[in-house]
């Protein structure tokens, strides 16, 4: 599963989410992309379920491209530690998502192939999604 190697704070702040994505928000590596349409947080758990799902359709045929890693820690208290003591440890890595990102990217392959994997792959996901195909497909 993705997570960072190293990370200069072992524990983050939670933020909040505002605004639309500016960065990845392009098709710069394959043909067909898998964009959210609302803003959240995706795991490293989920990314990796998605992941699977398209490789297992796609075969062995086209490329595929991870656009987003899960690099800000998610921290949980264990069960029936009482109030104060500090914040709890590290359970898990995720990667805050605006709407327009865009998560995976295929090439060289057919558009309905990469359809149904991207359909596959959002059901993997807990955020809305859409797939954006190609200028030349459309």
């Amino acid at each position: 599963m993705l997570q960072p190697s190293r990370t200069k704070y072992r524990k983050a702040h939670r933020g909040n989410i505002k605004g639309l994505a500016i960065r990845g928000s392009d098709i710069n590596f394959g043909d067909y992309a898998l964009k959210v349409t609302e803003s959240g947080y995706i795991t490293s758990r989920q990314i990796e379920s998605a992941r699977k799902a398209i490789v297992r359709y796609l075969k062995k045929g086209g490329q595929l491209w991870i656009r987003i890693f899960p690099d800000k820690p998610y921290t949980k208290k264990a069960l029936e530690v009482p109030m104060g003591g500090g914040k709890g440890s590290v359970e898990m890595y995720r990667a805050p998502v605006k709407p327009g990102r865009i998560v995976f990217e295929i090439g060289d392959i057919a558009p309905e192939v990469a359809r149904e994997a991207f359909t596959r792959a959002a059901y993997k996901l807990p955020l809305k999604t859409k797939i954006i195909l190609s200028k030349d497909d459309l």
